[in-house]
């Protein structure tokens, strides 16, 4: 299987794309999570979550970006996105 990080070379969905579009999410902010993601987690074999913090600029609140890659393809597939402020939810915390 290919390796996890970076991931410089990918296709976003169609779905991503509306998704993306939905939730205000640019491009821009898929290339830098993707490209060096503060954190990977597999969400399932061949997906993988990439995700990595943002400090908002109108409100100064930092968010979490969360991409996720169909990593088993050639390229890799984002097929979704969001922006969360739940972060204690969703980052871990390394032992």
């Amino acid at each position: 299987m290919k390796s996890e990080l970076p991931v410089t070379d990918y296709r976003i969905t169609a779905h991503a794309r509306s998704e993306m579009l939905h939730r205000q999410i640019s491009e821009e902010e898929i290339a830098v999570v993707l490209a060096a993601p503060g954190q990977v987690e597999t969400a399932r074999q061949g997906r993988s979550v990439y995700q990595s913090l943002f400090q908002s600029e109108n409100s100064g609140k930092t968010y979490l970006v969360r991409v996720f890659v169909d990593i088993d393809r050639v390229p890799p597939e984002v097929v979704t996105a969001y922006r969360t402020s739940k972060i204690t939810k969703y980052w871990r915390l390394k032992p």
